[in-house]
């Protein structure tokens, strides 16, 4: 725990900021969160790039011009926690510190000149947050998580969310650049390593995770080759073959093929060679159906693990748009939209979506009006979110837009229809026109709203009203019902008796 004697200030009065501390084998990064929550909002994010672990492999010692660099680093990040007023403090120490023969005098360099307190925690515990972490994201995660930090890999095996077999394996591109021999013998001690493990043929043709910064950069890298519209690493997701193909690429190119990837951090490149290295190794015994990458690892796994059981079993994406709602939009009729529009899919794989885009219907109200469809469309598509794959954000970026009255060719739908199948972009129509007849219908009062109802029967697209509330059919509601019904194929029909709807069929 970090000590402090700072005066009370408003921040005081905001409890549960927590922060994390990583002092890895290659970075260390500081991370204050906003709170404990199932969707970890990051208020505040630094990496330096210290390299304490380059020379582990030829030394056993810590690199000294790296524990300069992590000192001067750990001693701004207790200021800057003090400054903050976040006395919930995590310092978690990892592979570099746990087995550098000098580890335990840094860890008490720390003490003493930082006030900050790391724990060094054992392979086997690093691995099982790394896991906690992805599953933070990807509650339902299947297949083997692979993090790869400066000096070490963890490997974990995942059964539709459960941890399973795990190792912790002295491949960090940091251990092994400093080998002798070259690639050939760098490629001789990752096969050597990955041969061992007798559980990985258990996870053959099933999903790989891939977290760690190194691999970001496989993912950066693939995004830029792909000229992928979105880019965000979590949960995003390649072909195992596309990935291996990559990996064979850059492991081949040599340094000067990596200069045509302009998103890849320029101090990574050094490292992303060996990082493709232990990637090949790994796809070529597990041969996954698809790749995933995820931006959540080991500080995340350590504040989900912290998470109440029943914290943890929600969905992260609804949590998540429950707070961004919370904090953004004017009303509260995310939660009353919900039901309002049940009846518009009978798809069920489509419905945490639609509910999502309820909550997040509000988004850019304080957007000016020629640029509101756009930009709301865009922010959705690019909200730090977790709990949903890139499509995912497309379909919901679409449906926002739409809800907005977006116009053909502007950026938010571009860029969402080139994720979207046809079909798919259709349904984000469908429910955005539906979330722009409920604003329209209510102004984004949830107390109009509860007075109305939505009802889809095979022909007709019914908007009930009470028939006290003959005034809520003004032309612009209709105009809107008019849009939702065409783009479902159905006519549009407003009516003051629901028991004539239900006559109807519409019920």
């Amino acid at each position: 725990m970090l000590a402090s004697t700072a005066p009370q200030s408003p921040a005081d009065r905001m409890p549960g900021r927590v922060a994390v501390i990583d002092i890895g084998s290659n970075s260390l990064r500081l991370v204050v969160y906003e709170r404990l929550a199932r969707m970890p909002v990051p208020l505040f994010n630094e990496k330096v790039l210290c390299g304490l672990g380059r020379d582990l492999s030829r030394t056993g010692l810590l690199s000294p011009q790296g524990i300069g660099l992590a000192l001067d680093t750990l001693s701004r990040f207790a200021r800057l926690l003090r400054g903050m007023h976040v006395h919930d403090v995590h310092v978690l120490a990892t592979a570099a510190v746990r087995d550098a023969a000098d580890g335990t005098v840094v860890v008490h360099d720390v003490i003493r000149r930082c006030d900050l307190r790391p724990a060094v925690i054992s392979g086997e515990e690093e691995a099982r947050l790394s896991a906690m972490g992805l599953l933070c994201g990807v509650p339902g995660a299947d297949g083997v998580m692979g993090d790869l930090g400066g000096g070490s890999l963890e490997l974990v095996g995942l059964d539709t969310g459960e941890i399973g077999p795990q190792n912790t394996l002295p491949l960090g591109p940091l251990r092994l650049m400093d080998r002798k021999g070259g690639r050939k013998a760098i490629c001789a001690v990752v096969n050597q390593v990955l041969d061992d493990l007798g559980w990985l043929s258990g996870y053959v043709g099933r999903r790989f995770y891939a977290i760690g910064g190194a691999w970001r950069s496989l993912a950066k890298a693939h995004m830029e080759a792909s000229k992928h519209p979105v880019h965000i690493v979590q949960e995003y997701t390649v072909a195992g073959t596309e990935m291996a193909e990559l990996a064979t690429a850059i492991v081949g190119g040599g340094k000067r093929s990596l200069d045509r990837f302009a998103t890849v951090s320029k101090r990574r490149l050094d490292t992303l060679p060996v990082a493709a290295l232990v990637m090949q190794g790994l796809l070529e015994r597990l041969m996954p159906e698809e790749v995933v990458f995820s931006a959540l690892g080991l500080r995340e796994g350590l504040l989900y693990d912290r998470l109440p059981a029943a914290d943890r079993a929600t969905d992260p994406l609804l949590a998540g748009c429950g707070d961004i709602a919370n904090k953004l939009n004017r009303f509260t009729e995310g939660e009353r939209l919900i039901d309002w529009s049940a009846g518009l899919f009978a798809d069920a794989r489509v419905d945490r979506l639609r509910k999502a885009a309820c909550l997040l219907s509000d988004i850019g109200w304080a957007e000016h009006p020629d640029y509101r469809a756009e930009l709301a469309g865009l922010r959705v598509l690019r909200l730090p979110l977790i709990g949903l794959g890139h499509r995912e954000r497309a379909f919901l970026a679409m449906a926002t837009a739409v809800r907005y009255g977006v116009t053909p060719g502007d950026r938010a739908t571009q860029e969402a229809a080139a994720m979207l199948e046809p079909a798919a972009a259709e349904r984000a129509t469908v429910l955005g026109l539906a979330l722009r007849l409920a604003h329209t219908l209510s102004g984004g009062a949830a107390e109009v709203l509860t007075r109305t109802e939505l009802i889809v029967d095979p022909d007709t697209v019914w908007l009930v009203l009470p028939e006290e509330e003959t005034t809520l059919a003004g032309d612009a509601v209709v105009r809107r019902l008019d849009a939702l019904a065409r783009a479902m194929q159905r006519s549009g029909r407003v009516s003051f008796e629901r028991d004539a709807v239900k006559a109807a069929g519409g019920v």
